[in-house]
């Protein structure tokens, strides 16, 4: 049966469209989590970094898994394990569990999104075709991004934070009831070593959840104490275990040979940064508009609108002047922007009005990420040989979720503590949560600042046509 290529193509994007959408709907969601559920204002942040800590560990597991499973076949599974686990998050009853099916639905993700990518690049020839095709693809999942906050605040304020979760049930269910009839199945490959790397994929996803956790308790327990020091010396001893497995592997997760790249390896580190800087200021500053100002869930979704449009436009603007620009120099002025965003938005106080002390700061950020991300992306794969691009691809945008996940760690660790220390000085609990607000947004501005060190040291190239779609719908 001859199945359209552009039927294929719409369902691929609004499986990425969820999965995108799931990121940022939480958001405006979490002062209501936080509430119903009693989460500690320092264990809240595992709601978004279980997820994104998953979603990374396991994304090029997912991308090995297509390859020798099949990509339908890990397409359809990805997407009925995130609509099972979307399902138990809505009816999750404490933070343990909410916490568990949303690490889980990260786990869905990344089986998900590169089959879908791999589906998506078979499915259309190179050049003008899968450039067209890829921006649908990327457009969606960018519009999920920026329609999630609204999305996110209409059902929290009309029925409970438990539907940002349930509504992806029945769309899961559509779509994993049509891929059969629109996607054709695609052979595995047969040649090369078949295995998954499956101990890479968990020595490093557990390592990075020690650290993380190490981080989180250490405001409650105190650095020295047995268990932060615990997890953060565990931490490191599976990551060092991570990489002398995947030196071993006949068929590693992460080929290290990448890392001699220059390129790849700043362009790593900057998205990194660029993944902590983003969380963290969604994080605090959705914590800061319901909390702080007092605004709805839905109002807090409009008021963050702005920030997804720039981001859209920074993204458009980028594609189409990079090649002129350059590489490293899109950069350096992108994370100028976002510095300056983040400075600005840290200046914000209880009662100032949102288009004078907000806004700018959204706009600024929103649209300074993407001339990170745009060509950081281009230059990740610049001087990678062919047969690793798809590797050192996936690398970046593993690297990009756990940067984000560390660094909302570390940023809500600085929060609390200072948000605690002012209520112990007597300020007001308003008053202290615009302190630790402040405190977060400066640390997230000082990732940022060293995001601007870490592009110096970026090679400056001028993509072509086609490494500029390509990374466009990456970033």
């Amino acid at each position: 049966m001859r199945r359209s290529p552009w039927a294929t193509l719409l369902v691929l994007a609004l499986a990425q469209f969820v999965v995108v959408l799931d990121v940022t709907i939480v958001n405006v969601a979490l002062p209501d989590i936080q509430a119903d559920l009693n989460f500690s204002p320092d264990n809240l942040q595992w709601v978004i970094s279980g997820y994104t800590l998953l979603f990374g560990g396991f994304l090029l597991l997912g991308g090995r898994a297509a390859d020798l499973l099949g990509p339908r076949r890990v397409f359809i599974a990805g997407l009925a394990l995130f609509g099972v686990t979307s399902l138990a998050a809505g009816l999750a009853t404490d933070p343990g569990l909410l916490i568990a099916a949303r690490a889980v639905q990260g786990l869905g993700g990344a089986l998900l999104s590169p089959a879908a990518l791999t589906i998506l690049t078979v499915t259309f020839a190179h050049g003008r075709e899968r450039n067209i095709a890829m921006g649908v693809w990327g457009g969606l999942a960018g519009l999920g991004g920026t329609l999630g906050v609204v999305a996110g605040g209409v059902l929290v304020d009309s029925l409970s934070w438990r539907w940002v979760f349930f509504v992806n049930v029945p769309i899961v269910i559509a779509l994993v009831a049509v891929v059969p009839a629109v996607v054709r199945r695609i052979e595995a490959h047969r040649d090369g070593a078949r295995t998954f790397d499956l101990v890479g994929a968990v020595l490093s996803t557990v390592g990075l959840l020690l650290l993380v956790f190490g981080v989180v308790r250490a405001e409650s327990s105190g650095w020295g104490s047995l268990q932060v020091s615990g997890s953060l010396i565990g931490g490191i001893v599976l990551l060092v275990a991570f990489a002398a497995v995947e030196a071993r592997s006949p068929a590693p997760l992460v080929p290290l040979q990448l890392f001699r790249s220059r390129a790849l390896s700043v362009s790593g580190g900057s998205l990194a940064l660029n993944g902590a800087a983003f969380l963290s200021m969604f994080f605090l500053t959705a914590i800061y508009l319901q909390q702080v100002r007092g605004d709805s869930a839905l109002e807090a979704g409009v008021h963050f609108l702005p920030m997804g449009v720039a981001a859209i436009v920074g993204a458009i603007v980028a594609s189409a002047l990079v090649s002129r620009i350059g590489t490293r120099t899109m950069q350096l002025v992108g994370t100028a922007l976002s510095v300056a965003g983040l400075l600005f938005l840290s200046q914000a106080g209880a009662d100032g009005g949102y288009a004078n002390e907000l806004l700018p700061g959204l706009l600024l950020f929103g649209f300074g990420i993407m001339w990170v991300g745009v060509p950081a992306q281009i230059a990740a794969v610049s001087d990678v040989v062919h047969h690793h691009a798809g590797a050192a691809s996936g690398v970046v945008n593993a690297v990009y979720q756990v940067g984000g996940a560390l660094g909302l760690a570390v940023v809500t660790t600085m929060s609390v503590t200072r948000v605690t220390d002012a209520v112990a000085d007597g300020a007001s609990q308003q008053a202290a949560l615009v302190e630790g607000f402040h405190r977060g947004l400066l640390v997230a501005a000082a990732f940022a600042l060293a995001n601007l060190v870490v592009t110096l040291g970026a090679p400056q190239l001028r993509p072509s046509a086609d490494e500029v779609a390509e990374a466009s719908v990456a970033a």
